[in-house]
């Protein structure tokens, strides 16, 4: 039997992955005075940094300036927009990637004297974590945290690995917009993409399986939004069962059947933007007996503890809700509770929710859906953004604010928004929530006029007022 020879490295807190979950750990560890091991296979800085949130949101935002100045509703006002040059644009997008890179990440690693062993990680029969190399190194630590982040899910539509198809990752790079885009997934991801190449100019039509797009949010932000992205111009296609993916005629095409009408919808490329998964594929984490879930995530209690009591796991590996401030706040509390024993909890309970649409979609606490199946009798108001002062300024009224409340109490469940400047005005809404605040309270708090922020004021008015009988500036 060949005996394998590997360096060791030692350490007190060894953390697989370098995205913003881990960062945060080696952070807090470092404070700790821990010595840290992260272990990365691909490029330091995980998902957000390199292929989600600041790339994608970097291109939504000039996708939307485009938009904004084809569209702009003012008299006297003209404004133009030419051609997207494409690679310039996603050549933009890479320098300000590679700018927050080095300085968020790479050049931190260097400020806290974090170590990093670039290779693949793995456990092996006895328990030892490996990483890859030549030679292989062995880590070895007091607590280790698994926090390799997750990947776009692909499903297996027949004739899908026969075509080329584009990633949220991959679209990112695309040297061209393409004329016809195919969007496959109406959730978060499909719709920001769909709607940025849209704002390109793309010609986009999004197929949903569910009955409605956004299906995590209330039904009116669904039929709202589908309006916005129908004035412009994105076909939205519900209820489809997905048949096959072929090539036709040069042309991408996804056959589809709707209750029993069968059509098909052709493209010169196609987005899956189907879900995430978790990345815990050749983790060996069976060798040191940590439990996963049915869709691949690593089980853990309300600690962030695995079933082996020396590893954690922290972000989205976790199967928690994917946002970047999820991965960050686990990295935080995995560190403190495994070198200290903190016992810190993580409550998703005033989680803030934002789909980087236009206009976007904010919520936080519960749809009136869950909070019914909770047992609250609820009672909700929902207003059109036309009797919100600063929606009707701005000439742009797409969207609606919904409350729902607690019909016994009063009390706020939940707050939901589609509006511009949504994302923004969601921190309120969380505060009221964290504040226990009643519709009262919210109808009666302070709201500067002229901000979309007092829809949040208006909205708790409307469980006792007419809204449309109100002056425009009314403070009662």
């Amino acid at each position: 039997m060949t005996q394998v020879h590997r360096s060791q490295v030692v350490a007190d807190l060894a953390i697989v992955g370098a995205g913003s979950a881990a960062f945060s750990a080696a952070i807090r560890a470092s404070g700790l005075g821990a010595k840290v091991v992260l272990i990365e296979q691909g490029v330091i800085g995980g998902t957000c940094v390199n292929v989600g949130c600041v790339p994608s949101k970097a291109l939504i935002v000039a996708a939307e300036t485009r938009h904004r100045a084809m569209t702009q509703p003012f008299p006297g006002i003209s404004t133009q927009a030419g051609p997207v040059v494409m690679d310039a644009l996603v050549a933009g997008k890479r320098a300000l990637v590679d700018d927050l890179r080095t300085a968020k990440y790479e050049d931190l690693a260097r400020a806290y004297g974090f170590t990093i062993l670039n290779g693949q990680a793995r456990f092996v029969a006895g328990g030892a974590l490996v990483v890859s190399g030549a030679p292989e190194r062995e880590v070895v630590a007091t607590n280790m945290v698994i926090a390799t982040g997750a990947t776009p899910k692909i499903p297996p539509i027949p004739g899908l690995d026969t075509v080329e198809y584009l990633t949220s990752a991959t679209a990112m790079d695309l040297a061209a917009v393409p004329e016809r885009l195919l969007v496959l997934g109406g959730g978060a991801i499909g719709l920001e993409y769909a709607q940025l190449f849209a704002h390109l100019g793309a010609a986009v039509t999004l197929i949903e399986v569910r009955d409605r797009i956004v299906a995590t949010e209330e039904p009116e932000i669904s039929t709202a939004l589908v309006q916005v992205l129908a004035d412009q111009g994105v076909e939205v296609v519900t209820a489809a069962t997905i048949g096959k993916v072929s090539r036709f005629q040069g042309s991408i095409r996804v056959e589809i059947k709707e209750a029993t009408m069968a059509r098909h919808f052709e493209g010169d490329a196609l987005l899956v933007a189907t879900g995430r998964e978790p990345n815990t594929a050749g983790l060996g984490l069976t060798h040191v007996g940590v439990e996963v879930g049915s869709d691949g995530e690593v089980v853990v209690d309300e600690f962030l503890q695995t079933s082996n009591q020396r590893i954690y796991a922290a972000g989205d590996v976790t199967g928690a809700p994917q946002f970047v401030y999820v991965a960050g706040l686990h990295g935080s509390i995995v560190a403190d509770n495994a070198l200290t024993g903190a016992k810190r909890r993580v409550d998703y309970q005033t989680l803030p929710r934002v789909t980087f649409t236009t206009p976007s979609i904010a919520s936080v606490g519960l749809t009136q859906e869950r909070a019914t199946a909770a047992g609250y009798r609820c009672e909700s108001r929902t207003l059109d953004l036309a009797v919100v002062p600063r929606a009707i300024v701005n000439r742009d009224e797409d969207g609606i604010i919904k409350i729902v409340a607690d019909g016994d109490t009063g009390r706020v469940l939940g707050i939901h928004l589609l509006a511009d400047g949504a994302s923004e005005v969601i921190l309120a809404g969380v505060y009221a929530l964290e504040a226990n605040f009643s519709v009262d309270q919210l109808a009666t708090v302070w709201a500067p006029y002229l901000t979309m922020s007092e829809a949040l004021r208006l909205g708790g008015m409307s469980f006792t007022q007419d809204i449309d009988s109100l002056s425009c500036c009314a403070s009662s």
